[in-house]
Protein backbone atom coordinates (compact mmCIF):
# COMPACT_ATOMS: atom_id res chain seq x y z
CA UNK A 1 0.00 0.00 0.00
CA UNK A 2 0.89 3.76 -0.96
CA UNK A 3 1.93 6.28 2.46
CA UNK A 4 0.06 8.59 2.22
CA UNK A 5 1.16 12.25 2.90
CA UNK A 6 -0.48 14.20 5.37
CA UNK A 7 -0.46 18.09 4.57
CA UNK A 8 0.55 20.36 6.99
CA UNK A 9 -1.58 22.39 8.75
CA UNK A 10 -1.99 25.78 7.60
CA UNK A 11 -0.71 28.37 10.56
CA UNK A 12 -3.74 30.61 11.58
CA UNK A 13 -2.95 34.50 10.48
CA UNK A 14 -3.61 36.60 13.00
CA UNK A 15 -6.81 39.39 12.39
CA UNK A 16 -4.99 42.75 11.32
CA UNK A 17 -7.31 45.77 12.13
CA UNK A 18 -7.49 49.01 10.61
CA UNK A 19 -7.10 52.35 12.14
CA UNK A 20 -11.30 52.85 12.00
CA UNK A 21 -11.95 49.41 13.42
CA UNK A 22 -9.64 50.26 16.27
CA UNK A 23 -11.22 53.33 17.22
CA UNK A 24 -14.66 51.40 17.54
CA UNK A 25 -13.13 48.95 19.97
CA UNK A 26 -14.61 50.49 23.11
CA UNK A 27 -12.44 49.43 26.22
CA UNK A 28 -13.28 49.37 29.88
CA UNK A 29 -12.27 52.93 31.25
CA UNK A 30 -13.10 55.30 34.60
CA UNK A 31 -14.55 58.36 33.95
CA UNK A 32 -12.00 60.89 36.31
CA UNK A 33 -13.21 64.37 36.68
CA UNK A 34 -11.41 67.48 37.98
CA UNK A 35 -7.62 66.86 39.18
CA UNK A 36 -7.36 63.56 38.74
CA UNK A 37 -8.26 63.47 34.96
CA UNK A 38 -6.05 66.41 34.29
CA UNK A 39 -3.29 64.73 35.77
CA UNK A 40 -3.92 61.00 34.64
CA UNK A 41 -7.08 60.92 32.17
CA UNK A 42 -9.26 58.30 31.92
CA UNK A 43 -7.81 55.32 32.26
CA UNK A 44 -8.44 51.87 31.56
CA UNK A 45 -10.13 49.60 34.69
CA UNK A 46 -8.19 46.84 34.08
CA UNK A 47 -4.61 46.24 33.75
CA UNK A 48 -1.63 47.33 35.42
CA UNK A 49 0.48 50.51 37.27
CA UNK A 50 3.67 51.00 38.52
CA UNK A 51 3.88 54.11 41.85
CA UNK A 52 7.09 54.49 42.93
CA UNK A 53 8.66 57.59 44.80
CA UNK A 54 11.08 58.36 47.45
CA UNK A 55 10.87 58.54 51.53
CA UNK A 56 8.97 61.84 52.31
CA UNK A 57 7.74 62.81 49.34
CA UNK A 58 4.15 62.06 49.97
CA UNK A 59 4.13 58.32 48.22
CA UNK A 60 1.80 56.67 50.86
CA UNK A 61 -0.09 59.90 51.24
CA UNK A 62 -1.27 59.52 47.64
CA UNK A 63 -1.78 55.98 47.49
CA UNK A 64 -3.86 56.32 50.19
CA UNK A 65 -6.10 59.19 48.48
CA UNK A 66 -5.98 57.40 44.97
CA UNK A 67 -7.50 54.13 46.53
CA UNK A 68 -10.13 56.51 48.09
CA UNK A 69 -11.16 57.89 44.45
CA UNK A 70 -10.64 54.80 43.06
CA UNK A 71 -13.92 53.02 45.15
CA UNK A 72 -16.01 55.06 43.00
CA UNK A 73 -15.61 52.65 40.33
CA UNK A 74 -15.21 49.42 42.24
CA UNK A 75 -14.12 47.44 45.18
CA UNK A 76 -10.19 47.59 46.74
CA UNK A 77 -7.99 45.37 48.32
CA UNK A 78 -5.10 47.48 49.60
CA UNK A 79 -2.35 44.63 50.28
CA UNK A 80 -0.44 46.29 53.18
CA UNK A 81 2.95 44.36 53.50
CA UNK A 82 5.00 47.06 54.08
CA UNK A 83 3.48 48.26 56.98
CA UNK A 84 0.81 46.16 58.00
CA UNK A 85 -1.21 47.26 60.96
CA UNK A 86 1.76 49.74 62.17
CA UNK A 87 0.69 53.57 63.30
CA UNK A 88 2.00 55.09 59.80
CA UNK A 89 -0.83 53.09 58.17
CA UNK A 90 -3.57 53.60 60.71
CA UNK A 91 -2.87 56.93 60.79
CA UNK A 92 -2.77 57.26 56.66
CA UNK A 93 -5.93 55.52 57.00
CA UNK A 94 -7.29 58.17 59.76
CA UNK A 95 -6.05 60.89 57.95
CA UNK A 96 -7.94 60.37 54.50
CA UNK A 97 -10.93 59.61 56.50
CA UNK A 98 -11.56 56.13 54.58
CA UNK A 99 -14.24 55.02 56.86
CA UNK A 100 -16.49 56.67 54.51
CA UNK A 101 -15.94 54.42 51.82
CA UNK A 102 -16.09 51.15 54.54
CA UNK A 103 -18.27 48.85 52.36
CA UNK A 104 -15.94 49.21 49.28
CA UNK A 105 -12.37 49.00 50.63
CA UNK A 106 -10.56 46.04 52.56
CA UNK A 107 -7.26 46.06 53.69
CA UNK A 108 -5.03 43.28 55.51
CA UNK A 109 -0.85 41.70 54.89
CA UNK A 110 -1.12 38.49 52.71
CA UNK A 111 1.76 36.28 50.91
CA UNK A 112 1.51 36.04 47.41
CA UNK A 113 -0.26 32.52 47.44
CA UNK A 114 -3.13 34.41 49.83
CA UNK A 115 -3.46 37.55 47.64
CA UNK A 116 -3.75 34.92 44.30
CA UNK A 117 -6.48 32.77 45.75
CA UNK A 118 -8.62 36.29 46.46
CA UNK A 119 -7.95 37.59 43.56
CA UNK A 120 -9.65 34.35 41.72
CA UNK A 121 -12.64 34.52 44.30
CA UNK A 122 -15.31 36.68 41.33
CA UNK A 123 -16.90 37.93 44.56
CA UNK A 124 -13.79 39.93 46.00
CA UNK A 125 -12.61 43.25 45.00
CA UNK A 126 -12.01 44.67 41.39
CA UNK A 127 -8.83 46.33 42.34
CA UNK A 128 -5.70 45.61 43.82
CA UNK A 129 -3.02 47.77 45.43
CA UNK A 130 0.21 45.87 46.68
CA UNK A 131 1.94 48.02 48.77
CA UNK A 132 5.16 47.56 48.34
CA UNK A 133 6.75 45.35 45.27
CA UNK A 134 9.79 44.62 47.07
CA UNK A 135 8.65 44.05 50.70
CA UNK A 136 6.07 41.20 48.66
CA UNK A 137 9.12 39.64 46.94
CA UNK A 138 8.13 39.83 43.65
CA UNK A 139 9.84 39.24 40.53
CA UNK A 140 9.37 39.16 37.25
CA UNK A 141 8.29 35.69 35.86
CA UNK A 142 7.91 32.06 37.69
CA UNK A 143 5.95 31.07 40.90
CA UNK A 144 6.80 34.95 42.37
CA UNK A 145 6.45 36.66 39.26
CA UNK A 146 3.79 39.66 38.61
CA UNK A 147 3.66 39.11 35.05
CA UNK A 148 2.10 35.63 35.84
CA UNK A 149 -0.15 37.35 38.50
CA UNK A 150 -1.19 39.76 36.10
CA UNK A 151 -2.13 37.38 33.17
CA UNK A 152 -4.38 35.40 35.45
CA UNK A 153 -6.09 37.93 36.61
CA UNK A 154 -6.98 40.31 32.76
CA UNK A 155 -9.89 41.48 34.41
CA UNK A 156 -8.38 43.60 37.40
CA UNK A 157 -6.55 46.51 38.04
CA UNK A 158 -3.59 45.98 39.37
CA UNK A 159 -1.28 48.09 41.77
CA UNK A 160 2.25 48.35 42.60
CA UNK A 161 3.57 50.64 44.55
CA UNK A 162 7.72 50.67 44.88
CA UNK A 163 10.50 51.70 46.44
CA UNK A 164 12.40 54.22 44.31
CA UNK A 165 16.57 54.29 43.79
CA UNK A 166 16.71 58.38 42.62
CA UNK A 167 14.11 58.85 39.68
CA UNK A 168 13.80 54.80 39.12
CA UNK A 169 11.94 52.17 41.03
CA UNK A 170 14.13 50.16 43.31
CA UNK A 171 15.36 46.92 41.66
CA UNK A 172 15.87 45.49 38.31
CA UNK A 173 11.89 43.33 38.69
CA UNK A 174 10.55 46.77 39.47
CA UNK A 175 12.12 48.60 36.70
CA UNK A 176 10.62 45.74 34.65
CA UNK A 177 7.27 46.03 36.39
CA UNK A 178 7.52 50.13 35.48
CA UNK A 179 7.57 49.12 32.01
CA UNK A 180 5.35 46.98 31.51
CA UNK A 181 2.70 49.41 33.25
CA UNK A 182 -0.18 50.92 31.71
CA UNK A 183 -0.04 53.75 34.12
CA UNK A 184 3.38 54.79 35.14
CA UNK A 185 3.32 57.61 38.36
CA UNK A 186 6.18 59.23 39.89
CA UNK A 187 5.91 61.06 43.31
CA UNK A 188 8.11 63.75 43.96
CA UNK A 189 7.82 66.89 46.07
CA UNK A 190 4.17 66.16 47.01
CA UNK A 191 3.12 65.82 43.75
CA UNK A 192 2.06 62.45 41.39
CA UNK A 193 3.10 63.04 38.01
CA UNK A 194 1.92 60.34 35.00
CA UNK A 195 5.11 59.43 33.39
CA UNK A 196 3.38 57.16 30.33
CA UNK A 197 1.37 57.63 27.52
CA UNK A 198 -0.68 60.03 29.01
CA UNK A 199 1.23 63.27 29.73
CA UNK A 200 -0.92 66.08 29.09
CA UNK A 201 1.11 69.38 29.43
CA UNK A 202 3.15 68.17 32.09
CA UNK A 203 0.07 68.53 34.86
CA UNK A 204 1.15 66.99 38.37
CA UNK A 205 -1.63 65.96 41.11
CA UNK A 206 -0.67 68.13 44.38
CA UNK A 207 -1.01 65.74 47.03
CA UNK A 208 -0.30 68.29 49.81
CA UNK A 209 -0.61 72.05 48.91
CA UNK A 210 1.93 72.99 51.93
CA UNK A 211 4.33 70.22 51.04
CA UNK A 212 4.39 71.19 47.56
CA UNK A 213 4.39 74.91 48.13
CA UNK A 214 7.38 74.21 50.56
CA UNK A 215 9.81 72.13 47.82
CA UNK A 216 8.81 74.95 45.46
CA UNK A 217 10.22 77.69 47.47
CA UNK A 218 13.33 75.71 47.80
Amino acid sequence: MEETTKKPRKKSIKRAYSPSELMRIKRPGMDFTGEWKEAFGCPASTGLWCIWGNSANGKSSFVMQLAKYLCRFGKVFYNSVEEGKEASFINNIARNNMQEVDGRFRTATLSMEELDERMSDPRKEDIYIIDSFQAAGYTVKGATGFRPLVERHPDKLIIFVSRADGSKPQGKPAITCLYDAGMKIFVECFRAKCMGRFNPDGASFVIWEEGAAKYGEQ
